[in-house]
């Protein structure tokens, strides 16, 4: 007895937005206003309340704590206890019995296991490595996703790039397998367990909401410089979205379902294994999915702590300002993020039909990167025997290791060396060629290098001195008043206890200085996102043309941003700020485009029937009703954004992002977790004043 025989149904979608109120009908809804008036008059009601408190709070605290900065008497001096906890884990770690029998065999365990899976790859050689991921492909897609597989890992050879790629890879395939069973654990806990899930839903929004560059120094701390260290930090970042789907899926189960098998009798087990499961199918792939996006880009970032790779090569290039070789390992990145997103989400949508395609269009807020949005994503319909069950699997293994056989008679294992391309020295050449005629000096544009620093000194430079010249306790009001428009009492008391986080460790001006960056690259993100996203909702043209550029941008891990703006801006803040909106701007644009097209189109017919033109029909019907949509955008604009300001610091960010990467550089215990907290502490702070209320009642 399964699922699909109970029910075909496909999951049951959003219901739509309620109608726009017109001139010609009265609005319906309770007697004192609509839903939307009431939720304004209680956010008012909040606001005059907290401002009443504000009124006699303030004096009180000017009284005991005069001055704009933040009162030292409030900060906390941690570097001493912190560098005495540093100095006794290196003193210990290779003797104590915590470290000797629990880490220590955690260690050994990933070592092993990421040489055991570089080995076999390496023992495939090149030729069962390509089979093997064009006939994976074919199995779950077609054709054409097969041939992009086959020539993606056959572009990372030609590149000279075939061995770091595999080094990669292995380290993915540990990786993702730890974070994928550890994240199923907890995810299915919380799905049959309500205390669980209340439990568990803070701390993994905690976890999607602290940047990548802030999970380093704690496992380098307890492991050291190493793979242990980078697979066990890429674990910790990658679980969240396994967890937070797998028990989004085990709850949105069909309680129809649910109800017809327990009245056949089934035990809890059966009613787990025969029914829920199953029908959570597209969620669980699409938490595949977004697990191993996150942990390929966290393993190329984790190339800081000695992952090697890919990773180690753009860092090493970048580090040298060496553009041509950063691209030149970037792009097998590229190519290794496409496939992989490619082929889990084409299996996520051939799981369920139109309810796995539509569950495998969506977005997880982790992060950053997701299939959302494309229809179908690599969808085929299998046919022929070959291609359905046991059989097509069993065809893929055969014929794998019969190209990895015959690579090994014909003596070919490694990529040739004579079958490599030169990449880096022709971009270099551009690059020379764009320093010597669009860095600067271009007649009465400028060149980009004159960009960044205008938009350092009129924008990053005034915004930064505006907020460190704010009052400490304007700050917190503010952040107060914002989280209580749109959330609760419990909200603005998160956002206010977090920011004062902040203060109280001793970080507040380079806090504010990474908020001005973030304040800046929203803004030039959400102008962006918006206007493009309109244009593609009107147009279906400009969206198809739209659609893989998104598509290719959504899969890039955030270290490949940084290697583009180095070469146009150079370094600094202005470059840590373009690649942030370059990050964030696709999660804008697609959000805002599917808010907009998913408006009730009868509602969109009674404003035509009214004579609306359609900017009218924009501006007051689609753009209000696409609100929570549009909050949603900013929200997820806001998270992305801080995400690469903070890895900003590798290319002249400063602030936090810097105070990161010298403690990693210098091992300095206690500068680098102060910063790691101060950034947990403001991207919960953002999150809060801007996650829309019913995304926070949701799964």
């Amino acid at each position: 007895m399964t699922a699909a025989s109970l029910s075909t149904s496909p999951t049951p979608s959003a219901p739509p937005p309620p109608p726009a109120r017109t001139t010609s009908t009265p609005p319906s809804g309770p007697p004192g206003g609509s839903p939307a008036s009431l939720a304004r008059r209680r956010g008012l009601g909040r606001l005059l309340l907290f401002a009443v408190f504000a009124a006699v709070l303030v004096p009180l605290a000017l009284t005991r704590w005069p001055g704009t900065d933040w009162p030292g008497a409030l900060t906390v001096d941690l570097s001493a206890p912190l560098a005495g906890a540093g100095d006794w884990i290196i003193d210990n770690r290779d003797s104590h019995p915590v470290f000797l029998y629990f880490f220590g065999h955690i260690s050994n365990a990933v070592v092993l296991s990421v040489r055991a899976v570089y080995l076999v790859l390496l023992g495939a050689g090149w030729a069962g490595v390509v089979a093997a991921a064009g006939l994976i492909a074919w199995r779950v897609a077609g054709v054409r996703l097969a041939l992009t597989a086959a020539v993606s890992f056959a572009v990372c050879g030609l590149l000279g790039m075939w061995v770091p790629t595999m080094q990669t890879l292995a380290l993915m395939v540990v990786a993702v397998t730890a974070s994928v069973v550890l994240g199923a654990l907890l995810g299915l806990a919380a799905g049959l367990s309500d205390r669980l899930f209340r439990t568990l839903r803070p701390l993994l929004d905690t976890m999607q909401v602290l940047p990548a560059f802030a999970y380093l120094l704690p496992v380098v701390l307890v492991f050291g410089i190493g793979v242990p260290a980078a697979v066990l930090a890429t674990v910790v970042y990658a679980a969240p979205p396994m967890a937070r789907l797998t028990a989004l899926g085990l709850r949105g189960a069909d309680g129809g379902v649910m109800e017809a098998v327990s009245s056949l009798g089934a035990t809890a087990r059966q009613r787990l294994l025969t029914a829920r499961l199953p029908l959570a199918r597209a969620e669980l792939l699409l938490g595949l999915n977004q697990t191993i996006m996150m942990a390929l880009s966290m393993a190329v970032i984790a190339s800081v702590i000695g992952a090697g790779g890919l990773g180690d090569r753009v860092y090493q290039a970048l580090a040298s300002v060496d553009v041509g070789a950063a691209l030149a390992a970037g792009l097998p990145i590229v190519l290794l993020a496409v496939v992989l997103d490619r082929t889990t989400a084409a299996a996520g949508a051939e799981s369920a039909g139109p309810a796995g395609e539509a569950n495998a269009n969506g977005k997880d807020r982790s992060e950053g990167t997701a299939t959302g949005g494309r229809p179908g994503a690599g969808r085929r319909p299998r046919t022929g025997p070959l291609r359905t069950g046991p059989l097509g699997w069993a065809v893929v293994a055969v014929a794998a290791v019969v190209a990895a056989v015959a690579g090994r008679f014909a003596g070919r294992l490694s990529w040739p060396g004579t079958w490599t391309v030169d990449l880096a020295a022709p971009v270099n050449r551009a690059v020379d060629w764009m320093t010597g005629h669009l860095y600067s000096g271009v007649p009465v544009v400028g060149g980009t290098a004159d960009w960044a620093g205008r938009f350092t000194t009129w924008v990053l430079d005034p915004l930064r001195g505006g907020l460190q010249a704010l009052p400490w306790w304007a700050l917190l009001l503010t952040v107060a008043a914002l989280a209580l428009l749109i959330g609760t009492w419990r909200t603005a008391l998160t956002a206010v206890l977090a920011l004062a986080a902040i203060g109280v460790l001793g970080v507040w001006e380079p806090s504010l200085d990474t908020l001005s960056q973030v304040l800046a690259a929203v803004a030039v993100t959400l102008v962006i996102g918006f206007a493009t996203g309109i244009a593609a909702a009107r147009s279906s043209r400009v969206e198809a043309l739209l659609r893989p550029v998104l598509d290719v941008c959504q899969t890039l891990p955030q270290f490949v941003y940084l290697i583009p703006v180095v070469a146009l801006f150079g370094v600094g803040r202005a470059p840590a700020v373009a690649a942030a909106v370059v990050y964030a701007l696709p999660a804008v644009v697609r959000i805002t485009t599917q808010g907009l097209r998913q408006v009730d189109p009868a509602t969109l017919e009674s404003a035509r029937s009214l004579g609306a033109t359609a900017g009218q029909q924009m501006r007051q019907v689609q753009l209000p009703l696409a609100g929570p949509a549009l909050r949603l955008a900013l929200n997820q604009g806001v998270v992305l954004v801080l995400a690469v300001v903070i890895i900003g610091g590798l290319v002249g960010g400063g602030a936090l992002g810097y105070d990161i990467v010298f403690g990693l550089a210098q091992g300095d215990l206690a500068t680098g977790l102060v910063a790691g907290a101060a950034i947990v502490c403001l991207g919960l702070t953002l999150d809060r004043v801007t996650q829309p209320v019913d995304r926070r009642k949701g799964a």
